[in-house]
């Protein structure tokens, strides 16, 4: 028996997966990125890891692949409007992350002395 995924779990998988997360945020300054650039950017994922990344994120609508016809080929990725809505939300995550992370890491100390 095969179960089934409701989309927008699926979606959600997407966007907050550990590499996806990371992707939106690179290109959320809404600058075009080479896929070399936002290797380096993102530092430890594997070339397999960010083309699939990468894949996943376009196929769902979030990330536009720009091909120009040049030799070596020139490959641009930049958010969508729709990778922008998500990203914008991203970010206030990581905003609120920031402005909490004291309290959170107070928390864990809490826990882990007692």
């Amino acid at each position: 028996m095969q179960v089934t995924i409701c989309p927008e779990r699926a979606i959600m998988e997407h966007v907050t997966s550990k590499w996806g997360v990371l992707v939106l945020q690179a290109l959320f300054d809404g600058a075009s990125w080479r896929f070399s650039d936002l290797r380096r950017e993102l530092e430890v994922v594997s070339e397999k890891m960010l083309t699939q990344t990468l894949r996943t994120l376009e196929r769902d609508g979030f990330v536009h692949r720009e091909v120009h016809p040049v030799i070596p080929p020139h490959v641009e990725y930049t958010l969508t409007p729709l990778g922008k809505g998500a990203a914008d939300h991203l970010v206030a995550l990581f905003s609120w992350i920031a402005a909490n992370q004291p309290e959170v890491t107070q928390a864990q100390e809490r826990y882990d002395g007692s």
